[in-house]
């Protein structure tokens, strides 16, 4: 088969169909700030244009199929109220929450993914890297959090474990805000010319809360979002860190075009949950073996990922999570050579 465009190779992995290779993903935004070598993170993940450019100046670089525009965890969470931190060398993260009581949720607004200033600048990194090269990569311009994750910050985490441990029923009033105000900033990339868009929702995770607990509070609204965002043409990538194998038929079942799984979990089960389903993303660690390995060791992580996941098709190569900003420029370039060369369906 004669190589195609990256748009090309992942529209049709999420089709379910088998196209010249592996597309190659990273999730690289921390990566983006040390090429563009700021002295600040803080003033970086608030200036759309400059992670934009450190967007594109990666792609330059590396020539990943899949790009995933965002700047952390935290910008839904800061837009909803919550008190963010803005670090010199990491990205920003939550640091009071919005509410001290369940009732005040019906105090909150959903906010304008156009006026509030993170989410603005946010939305013009995806603007600017769509115009740029939005016809030549896979463009995923990132929601933030998934509405179980968004809650827990707007709650503070600590008190969001005990509504939930004492079955506190105004938690869903909580849950149904955060999911509109996902949904609207999801529609928004969207808007900015994106191919698709995706969430994180790790603390819904089995390292956080049991399985049951993930079914009551954190499926319904997970499944809901695919749904109506596939309703609407839109294409969701759906992640939750750690060892997301006692879930993972959930996650396949909310109907995510995209389900991302890190080095914790069984590749053999998600194989087999997600085979003619969807397409299973990542699982290489990023931490101990991208950022830390040689790329002899990450060449051989990624022909293992590719002889479990790959065959049959729906699988896109990339890391469990966000690259470390530390993560060697050789260990990335392995990565996407991986699969380049061992990236095959057969």
């Amino acid at each position: 088969m004669a190589a195609l465009s990256s748009i090309e190779r992942t529209s049709l992995v999420l089709q379910g169909r088998l196209p010249d290779r592996v597309p190659v993903d990273l999730h690289d935004f921390m990566v983006t700030a040390r090429l563009m070598n700021v002295t600040s993170y803080a003033d970086y993940f608030r200036d759309g244009a400059a992670m934009a450019e450190g967007q594109i100046l990666a792609w330059r670089r590396f020539g990943h199929d899949v790009l995933l525009v965002e700047n952390g965890t935290a910008a839904l969470a800061e837009a909803c109220g919550v008190q963010v931190e803005y670090l010199d060398s990491s990205a920003p993260v939550a640091h009071e929450p919005a509410i001290r009581d369940l009732d005040d949720v019906a105090r909150l607004e959903i906010p304008d993914p156009y006026s509030v200033p993170v989410l603005a600048e946010n939305l013009k990194a995806t603007r600017l890297v769509c115009h740029e090269i939005g016809d030549q990569a896979f463009i995923i311009g990132r929601a933030d959090q998934g509405p179980f994750s968004l809650a827990a910050e707007i709650r503070g985490m600590s008190q969001f474990m005990l509504d939930l441990a004492t079955s506190d029923e105004r938690v869903f009033a909580l849950l149904e805000y955060a999911y509109q105000v996902v949904k609207r900033y999801a529609l928004a990339q969207i808007e900015q010319g994106a191919h698709g868009t995706s969430i994180g929702d790790s603390p819904s995770g089995p390292d956080v809360i049991s399985p049951a607990m993930y079914r009551r509070y954190a499926y319904p609204y997970a499944r809901r979002l695919a749904q109506e965002l596939r309703a609407e043409g839109v294409l969701l990538a759906y992640h939750i860190c750690g060892n997301s194998t006692p879930i993972i038929a959930d996650m396949v079942s909310t109907g995510a075009a995209i389900i991302e799984i890190d080095q914790k979990a069984d590749m053999h089960t998600c194989k087999t949950a997600a085979r003619g389903q969807t397409t299973l993303l990542g699982p290489i660690d990023p931490s101990e073996v991208l950022a830390r390995a040689t790329p002899d060791e990450v060449m051989a992580a990624c022909r293992e990922a590719l002889e479990v996941l790959a065959p049959g098709g729906g699988f896109i190569l990339g890391p469990g999570c966000a690259l470390p900003a530390t993560t060697p420029d050789e260990n990335i370039a392995a990565l996407v050579e991986a699969a380049r060369r061992y990236g095959r369906y057969e």
